[in-house]
C-alpha cells in the first residue's frame, strides 16, 4: 500500500482542477465554434505529422527493442513488487484485463473499416483493389495492432510499476521523472504540468475510441432494429457505457473491472467463432496466416518506411500509422497505470512478453476473421 501525504493529496487535487478546466474550455470552444475548432485542430495534427513523422516511427521501434532486451537481459528476472509477492489475478483474467484495457471497442471498429480502406481507398503500397492490395491491407493492419503499439504500453507500465511497488511514489507521471529531473521540481509546477498534459492527452484520447464505438453501435441498432442512426442516439449510448465504466471503477478491480473484462472476452470471442464459423473459414485462415508471414518478413521495413516522394503514400502514412502512433501514446497514461496495478507480482520477463504478444496475437485473430470476411462480401 503507497501511503499518500498531504502535499501529494494537495498536488492531486491541483491537477485534477486543471485538467479539467482545460478540457472544459476545450469542449466549450469545440461546441460553440466546431468548424473553426476543427480547422485549427486539424493544421496542428498536419504540421506535427508533417515536422515529426520520423520522431515517431523511430521512437517506437526503440521502445520495442527497449522491452525486448529488458525481457530477455537479468534485468528480466525482477519482480514488480516484493520477491514474496504473488499474482494478483490468475492468467486468464490478468491477460483479459490487459486486452479489454488496451484495446477494447476500437478493435470491434477498426476490424473492419480498416483493411476495406487499406485495400480499397487510399492505399499504402499498392493500387486500390488489387490482390496485392488487399495483402498489404491486412499486413498494415496486423502493424498498426501489433507488438509496437503494445510495446509503449508496456514500458509506461513497466515504469509506474516500478515505481510505484518498489519507491513508493505516487501514480503520477511526473513522479516517474523524479530520478531525471528532482523531485523540487516534479513535486512544483513543472511536475504538476506535465500530469495535466498526461490527462488531456488520454481524454481526447479515450474520447477518440469512444465516439468511433458509439458511431458503430448506432449504425448497428439501426440495421438490425431500426433504432434511429442520430446525435440523440450516440449520446445515449455514451452515457450508458459511461455508466458502466463508473460502475466497475467504483466496485473495484477484483470485482467491477476483472467481470467486465471476463464477460467481454467471452463476447469477443462468441462472436469471433461465430463468424469463423459461419463466414468464409478457409479465406479467413488463409488470409491469417499470409498476413502473418508478411507482417513478419516486412517487420522492420514498415516500422522505419517514410515515403521520400510525398504525395498519396505519405498522407497515408500520416492518416493511419503516424496517427495511429499518437493514438497509442495518448491512450498509454491511463493503459499502464492499469496493466502495472493487475501485474503486481509477476516478474518484469513475463510482464513485457505477456504484454506483447498474447494481445497482439488476439488482436491478429481478430483482423483475420473480420477484416478477411468484410473483404470477401467486398469482392463478392
Amino acid at each position: 500500500m503507497v501511503r499518500i501525504l498531504p502535499k501529494e493529496k494537495k498536488q492531486f487535487s491541483s491537477v485534477f482542477i486543471y485538467s479539467a478546466a482545460i478540457i472544459g474550455l476545450l469542449v466549450l470552444v469545440g461546441a460553440i465554434f466546431p468548424q473553426q475548432f476543427g480547422s485549427i485542430t486539424g493544421s496542428v495534427s498536419t504540421w506535427v505529422s508533417d515536422t515529426f513523422g520520423w520522431y515517431y516511427m523511430l521512437l517506437y521501434t526503440v521502445i520495442l527493442g527497449f522491452c525486448i532486451f529488458l525481457a530477455f537481459s537479468p534485468i528480466g528476472k525482477l519482480k514488480l513488487g516484493k520477491p514474496s509477492d504473488k499474482p494478483e489475478f490468475r492468467t486468464v483474467s490478468w491477460l483479459a484485463m490487459l486486452f479489454s484495457a488496451g484495446m477494447g471497442i476500437g478493435l470491434v471498429f477498426w476490424t473492419t473499416s480498416e483493411p476495406i480502406s487499406h485495400a480499397f481507398t487510399l492505399t499504402p503500397l499498392h493500387k486500390a483493389g488489387t490482390q496485392t492490395a488487399i495483402n498489404d491491407a491486412m499486413q498494415f493492419s496486423f502493424f498498426h495492432w501489433g507488438v509496437h503499439a503494445w510495446a509503449v504500453y508496456g514500458i509506461v507500465g513497466l515504469v509506474f510499476a516500478y515505481f510505484n511497488f518498489h519507491k513508493g511514489y505516487p501514480g503520477l507521471v511526473s513522479a516517474t521523472l523524479i530520478p531525471i529531473l528532482g523531485s523540487k521540481m516534479m513535486k512544483g509546477p513543472i511536475g504538476g504540468a506535465i500530469d495535466v498534459l498526461a490527462i488531456i492527452a488520454t481524454v481526447t484520447g479515450v474520447a477518440a475510441t469512444l465516439g468511433f464505438g458509439a458511431l458503430q453501435i448506432n449504425e448497428g441498432l439501426n440495421f438490425l432494429f431500426e433504432i434511429p442512426s442520430n446525435f440523440g442516439s450516440q449520446v445515449i449510448i455514451i452515457i450508458i457505457a459511461t455508466l458502466l465504466f463508473s460502475w466497475s471503477a467504483w466496485s473495484g478491480i477484483d470485482k467491477g473491472i476483472k467481470s467486465l473484462s471476463n464477460i467481454n472476452m467471452a463476447l469477443a470471442f462468441l462472436v469471433l467463432l461465430l463468424l469463423f464459423c459461419v463466414g468464409p473459414t478457409l479465406t479467413i485462415l488463409n488470409t491469417f496466416t499470409n498476413s502473418l508471414g508478411d507482417y513478419i518478413a516486412n517487420f522492420f521495413n514498415m516500422s522505419l518506411r517514410i515515403p521520400q516522394s510525398g504525395g498519396e503514400k505519405f498522407q497515408w502514412l500520416k492518416q493511419w500509422t503516424i496517427f495511429y502512433w499518437a493514438w497509442w501514446i495518448s491512450w498509454a497514461p491511463f493503459v499502464g497505470i492499469f496493466i502495472a496495478r493487475v501485474s503486481r507480482g509477476r516478474t518484469i520477463k513475463e510482464f513485457i512478453l505477456g504484454v506483447l504478444f498474447v494481445p497482439a496475437l488476439v488482436c491478429f485473430i481478430f483482423f483475420a476473421v473480420f477484416g478477411a470476411s468484410a473483404i470477401y462480401l467486398q469482392q463478392n
